[in-house]
């Protein structure tokens, strides 16, 4: 199936698992790939494929390609490459978990500058923050694991391919995997899109892979820069923000509206058991209903907690109060400020949830003395404090 034509030089196609681009002019490529990845001259088709389904596909039962990609790459290659009819030694590929029915494609130009993106994606299991504790070490004798008690990988992977009518120079090719990666950041700050692996926002996850073709075209000069100062580093990022965000929507069910949630903006600062950062929404009813006396307003919260948690200024309450924490974790704010600031804020999430804006210095008088403690636990022990406040107070 034909799924674009790009600038008359890049046909995309899809087939069963895989997505794979076909040259008709020769491109020069940089990817990720594990078998010939690098910067190539000779590549005729960049591949995206599914090796396995998005969940369950651990614990050695065999399903998909998952197992050979990791330990025989180069027999997992030769397999999708002779299924599909494409030349080993002229490919590189992408693999993921990700639905290749599910990829968002996007297009932008300028004057004579064409970018195309296509993105394919998920974030749900194996989201985390550059910086994150490592779950493997790669020595001499291959992988081992490490950090025994943090996340195990889940699935998770966003992959890109980016296709570029002009030539670019060599630095050129390497600044447009930045840019792209910035711009795939940026998809998940706007989605609020949290690690799995520590408390912080994710920044990608622990397997995403991109390859960037740039057209080889001798009768227009090679382009120099890639960043964020000049138009095509514009494109490319506009064109991959809005393919990542687009297929997250689709494979994740993430949009800014499914996003804008009390229990996404405060799962982050839950560890649960010794391995997974998240909670359920049942879990979250029960801290705040803990904080209630009276068992029937309890049941009342538990079974409202959807409309709680998605209104809209009940979110915004607390999406005050988790950046502000963030800013104290990175020493933006001074720690001695930080009863202070949390009491006001905790006040306007009483008065949010309550409909009484106009009792928020009440409500910071009946919450009390703020500790200074920063703690994820004494944190969203506050937020439980302030909603079961403002809840008790709505009615």
């Amino acid at each position: 199936m034909l799924l674009g034509r790009f600038y008359d030089q890049v046909e995309l196609h899809r087939e069963d698992k895989i997505v794979f681009a076909r040259f008709l002019s020769p491109h020069a490529v940089i990817s990720t790939s594990r078998i010939g990845g690098g910067l190539r001259d000779d590549v005729s088709v960049l591949f995206n494929h599914q090796s396995c389904e998005p969940a369950g596909h651990g614990g050695g039962h065999g399903h998909g390609l998952l197992h050979k990609a990791h330990h025989d790459p180069e027999g997992y290659m030769e397999d999708v490459c002779r299924e599909h009819g494409i030349a080993v030694k002229e490919s590189a590929q992408l693999s993921t978990a990700a639905n290749m029915r599910l990829i968002e494609i996007r297009e932008f130009s300028f004057r004579e500058i064409s970018v195309a993106a296509a993105v394919t994606g998920g974030v749900e299991g194996n989201a985390g923050r550059a910086g994150d504790p490592a779950t493997g070490y790669e020595g001499r004798n291959g992988w081992e694991p490490v950090s025994p008690g943090e996340a195990d990988e889940g699935p998770g992977t966003i992959n890109t391919m980016i296709f570029i009518n002009r030539p670019l120079t060599r630095g050129a090719l390497v600044r447009s995997v930045m840019t792209a990666t910035e711009a795939k950041t940026a998809a998940l700050e706007e989605l609020n899109v949290n690690s799995r692996y520590s408390d912080g926002r994710a920044t990608g996850t622990g397997t995403d892979q991109i390859g960037v073709a740039a057209l080889k075209d001798p009768d227009f000069p090679p382009l120099t820069n890639a960043g964020k100062h000049c138009k095509l580093g514009e494109l490319i990022a506009r064109a991959v923000k809005e393919a990542t965000k687009a297929v997250l929507a689709r494979q994740n069910g993430m949009n800014p509206e499914r996003q804008c949630s009390v229990k996404i903006l405060l799962e982050r600062f839950f560890k649960k058991g010794e391995k997974h950062f998240g909670i359920k929404g049942t879990d979250l009813a029960e801290l705040f209903a803990a904080e209630l006396e009276d068992p029937d307003m309890k049941e009342t919260l538990r079974l409202n907690r959807l409309a709680l948690f998605y209104d809209p200024l009940n979110a915004a309450a607390v999406m005050s109060m988790v950046h502000l924490k963030d800013q104290f974790s990175w020493g933006v704010l001074p720690p001695l400020l930080f009863p202070e600031v949390m009491s006001l804020q905790a006040a306007v999430l009483a008065a949010a949830v309550s409909g009484k804006p106009h009792r928020v210095e009440e409500y910071r008088k009946l919450l009390g003395e703020i500790p200074a403690d920063s703690s994820n636990r004494a944190f969203t022990k506050l937020v439980a404090r302030a909603f079961a406040l403002g809840f008790e107070e709505k009615w």
